[in-house]
């Protein structure tokens, strides 16, 4: 099963997102595997037999969101430098969104670009983060704010690697596949409330259709000029949780629950979805475990913290909001008042 990215000749090359069809990559240059020590331990054995190269080097890192900064990014390009990779040469992200982002940014940069391939083991990452050419780091002013778009060679989004997630991380990744039913295909959200994601073949459809929207959004806007911020919906509100909570307290998925919840009542208030739009969204996010809900000890502070998000400019923050289950607005410019409504009944909900 395969999802071509179309992309426009001039910007970018085109690549397929391979789905279960991982039997062997064959490149004869030097390679450099980058993982972490929690998916080294359970599938690098397996992977490296697939990876036919003239030298093939791994660099494990330490797991986790709050290791996707500088620091990280350093021990990456040292590593190209110490087993003198080229410019013909080749990384392999092999892990989630965290590996995905910082060795995507790591080819892009290094000897002004080099090729990389995403080989993504989580849910999130098959569905959402390994797609698109967005790479980057966090710092302690937000979540992905150095970065690039550096599209890569392939993807293979391979469901062997999914046996092993904690439910947690599965979860993650429901999410990212619920926002994108929400706010692009009222049909495949019917079929997400009437389908257990838990059965194989149930979530082998549900990550092709989550690739298939996601492909042709990034086809339409490789650089999010346009419609492509709409796949940022709920994440205005999460880059916020995740930085006040230091990157410790949510993955990655779950304050995206949060921040669709959050953004839901925005929308509610302003008259673009409906009470029962609401109750099921959050019904299907609950389905599968994920908190939705967040206390925040200082609504202004908050407030203030949406200036950093990536999709504000001239000191406006636009927020991506469902207008009704299937469709979006970019609204730009609402009253302050309104959107702190908006937070005070999440508090209080």
């Amino acid at each position: 099963m395969q999802v071509n990215i179309t992309l426009n000749p001039s910007a970018s090359r085109n690549y397929t997102v391979f789905i279960d069809e991982l039997s062997r990559i064959c490149l004869d240059v030097k390679v450099l595997i980058v993982t972490n020590t929690t998916v080294s331990a359970l599938h690098l054995k397996s992977l490296k037999p697939m990876i036919q190269a003239r030298e093939l080097h791994t660099l494990i890192l330490p797991d986790g969101e709050m290791y996707k900064n500088f620091e990280s990014l350093q021990l990456i390009l040292n590593a190209c430098f110490e087993h003198r990779l080229d410019r013909k040469s080749v990384l392999i992200a092999f892990g989630g969104g965290v590996i995905g982002d910082m060795t995507g940014f790591a080819a892009s940069i290094f000897q002004r670009g080099i090729e990389f391939i995403q080989i993504p083991t989580t849910l999130l990452a098959q569905v959402d983060a390994s797609v698109g050419g967005k790479t980057g780091i966090n710092n302690p002013y937000g979540k992905n704010l150095i970065g690039s778009f550096w599209q890569p060679r392939a993807v293979y989004c391979e469901s062997l690697f999914l046996k092993t997630l904690p439910k947690r991380e599965f979860a993650a990744g429901v999410a990212e596949i619920i926002k994108m039913a929400v706010t692009f295909d009222s049909d495949f959200f019917a079929w997400l409330e009437t389908h257990d994601l838990y059965d194989e073949k149930h979530l082998r459809h549900a990550v092709h259709s989550s690739i298939a929207i996601k492909a042709d959004i990034v086809s339409q806007d490789e650089t999010e000029q346009g419609i492509r911020a709409v796949l940022n919906y709920g994440h205005t509100f999460a880059h916020v949780i995740e930085n006040q909570t230091q990157y410790t307290t949510y993955l990655h998925g779950e304050a995206v629950a949060i921040g669709m919840v959050m953004a839901n009542t925005l929308a509610r208030h302003l008259e673009l979805l409906s009470e029962e739009e609401c109750h099921r969204i959050q019904t299907l996010l609950e389905k599968y475990l994920l908190p939705t809900r967040y206390i925040i000890d200082d609504v202004d502070m908050f407030y203030t913290h949406f200036f950093l998000d990536k999709k504000s400019a001239n000191d406006a923050i636009t927020f991506i909001l469902p207008h009704e289950i299937g469709g979006y607005t970019i609204a730009k410019g609402i009253e302050k008042e309104r959107v702190l409504d908006a937070l005070k009944e999440c508090n209080a909900s």
